[in-house]
């Protein structure tokens, strides 16, 4: 299996402009969804709610988000919600437990690191992760100089 596809908006907003990608390939919009926020399922929990509501904002600002990524969004906010859960647990409960067998890993070890992949690979489809951030800063703003050789 190759890389994902990053979805064309991302493309545009790391590119050169004029709708060229980084390389300077046009880039193909796709079809025309309509770039609206999801809304939030109703049976989210709390904390998979409260992610939601803190990262649908920066991606409606960017037009990352149609109302057809709800599944993929409510995904990332459960992930999320897991692996904060699991986290609390293993900082208030340890690392390890006692068990017949001897000393093991605490269960909620093996849920975090599960979790967190999980929210690492959602995170990488809608631009969350630090070097997507670092390609949209790039490409959000030239500072508006027009005499930039390497813009």
């Amino acid at each position: 299996m190759g890389r994902t596809a990053q979805p064309a908006a991302l493309k545009l907003l790391k590119g050169r402009g004029d709708g060229k990608d980084t390389a300077g390939r046009p880039v193909n919009q796709g079809p025309a969804f309509v770039r609206t926020p999801p809304d939030a399922p109703e049976w989210l929990s709390d904390e998979a709610a409260a992610e939601w509501q803190r990262v649908v904002p920066g991606l409606t600002r960017l037009d990352l988000l149609k109302p057809e990524d709800r599944a993929g969004l409510a995904s990332y906010c459960e992930a999320w919600a897991t692996f904060r859960a699991a986290s609390e647990t293993v900082q208030r409960e340890g690392l390890t437990i006692e068990a017949k067998q001897g000393t093991l890993a605490h269960p909620a070890v093996a849920i975090a690191r599960n979790a967190g992949r999980e929210v690492r690979a959602w995170s990488a489809h809608f631009g969350l992760t630090p070097s997507t951030e670092q390609a949209l800063a790039r490409g959000a703003d030239d500072g508006g100089e027009d005499d930039n050789p390497f813009a």
